[in-house]
């Protein structure tokens, strides 16, 4: 742990990529877990962009039932430590890979949401966005709405891409906490990073698809983790 903290301390441009494991202790599951979304609605059912077109108020019954779970979960350990982290000026910018809007609660600026925000909801017409609250179902164009989040069939948006790997080329230092980087594009990321001489920093329960090219490898909760990292940075001179 404490090298783990010096190799950070030391980095001249530190960046985060997570994925659902650092967002299960705010009590939201993985979605492709037992208890997660996948485990009891049909993905070609619900989780397609074809789907929604084909019957938005069935898919809804989805988005409600996430909307609810992601409006109740706080951040956890793993968000303020990170939050912290950044207003310190120790980590750059953080990549995610969840819809949660959890790093922002936490008081993260620096963010690229990779899979989008379940809390602004948009027209898949013409791109108009509206407040969660406001539950708007038709646009004013007359164009579906539903939350602003990438279901599949659907594109990253480009400047997404651009802008995480901008950040994975440019940093010495990639921790990659919660993400099995088994979804691509974001999967790169990190092998983008290793490309260009970043050292790699996992932080993750089990072993990952990039477990093979971490530098650092920690296991455990991801909260009970990267808070006690910060604790030893602060502890450094």
């Amino acid at each position: 742990m404490k090298e783990v903290a010096n190799e950070i301390k030391k980095s001249k441009f530190c960046i985060a990529l997570t994925g659902a494991g650092i967002s299960t202790e705010s009590g939201i599951p993985d979605f492709r877990s037992k208890d997660g979304i996948w485990s009891r609605y049909d993905i070609n059912e619900y989780g397609t962009i074809e789907s929604f077109i084909r019957n938005p108020s069935k898919v809804w019954r989805l988005f409600e039932e996430m909307i609810k779970s992601f409006s109740e979960a706080k951040p956890n350990k793993a968000h303020l430590s990170l939050a912290e982290m950044e207003r310190e000026g120790i980590i750059k910018a953080i990549i995610t890979q969840n819809v949660d809007n959890l790093h922002a609660k936490a008081g993260s600026k620096n963010i690229i949401e990779f899979h989008g925000n379940f809390s602004i909801l948009k027209c898949i017409k013409c791109g108009k966005k509206y407040e969660l609250e406001k539950m708007v179902r038709i646009c004013e164009c007359g164009g579906l709405v539903k939350p602003n989040i990438i279901m599949f069939g659907e594109e990253i948006p480009k400047d997404a891409i651009e802008k995480s790997f901008e950040l994975a080329e440019k940093c010495d230092l990639i921790l990659v906490v919660g993400t099995s980087c088994s979804v691509y594009p974001a999967g790169y990321i990190p092998i983008i990073a290793k490309r260009n001489g970043a050292k790699i920093v996992e932080i993750n329960k089990e072993e990952t698809e990039i477990t093979h090219l971490a530098d650092y490898v920690l296991r455990g909760k991801c909260g009970e983790i990267i808070s006690k990292i910060f604790e030893e940075i602060k502890n450094l001179h």
